[in-house]
């Protein structure tokens, strides 16, 4: 039998990078998505903290992301940033275009990722959708709107 007991913690100190985020400006009892999110990379421990504290800024403290474990490097399952940990649930069955975010205070965001090597025009219109609150679509229909099919 196989565990894994692991308690991996990943203390940030800041991103180089400004996060690429459009948050929507409220609530939408009709939006799908809470806004979108243009890493620069794949790294978790170079994006998450820039997001996180973007977010936290706009929403308060956050309790929990989740990930995608097959798009993102699940090196860690937790974060100390500022005073808070954020603790990382990776799924194998998660949209890889998908990130939630579970706050404080219960309450769940849903912010569409999209590819750090997505040409700029794109990224933008995929952000600018995944941020109008009147915006019905998924994240992956969102993607499939803006991406070249895959060959």
């Amino acid at each position: 039998m196989v565990t894994n007991d692991r308690h991996d913690t990943f203390t940030a100190f800041g991103s180089s990078a400004q996060p690429r985020l459009a948050l929507a400006p409220g609530q939408s009892a009709r939006a799908v998505l809470n806004g979108g999110w243009w890493p620069h990379s794949w790294d978790p421990a170079a994006e998450l903290p820039g997001l996180v504290a973007e977010v936290v800024e706009r929403y308060g403290p956050i309790r929990r992301l989740m990930l995608n474990s097959h798009t993102w490097d699940p090196c860690f399952d937790r974060f100390v940033v500022g005073t808070g940990t954020v603790h990382i649930r990776w799924f194998s069955s998660a949209d890889p275009g998908l990130l939630s975010v579970i706050t404080e205070a219960g309450d769940q965001l849903n912010l569409l990722i999209v590819p750090p090597d997505t040409p700029a025009a794109a990224a933008r219109a995929a952000l600018d959708k995944a941020a109008d609150p009147a915006n019905a679509l998924h994240a992956t229909a969102i993607l499939a709107t803006v991406l070249p099919p895959a060959p």
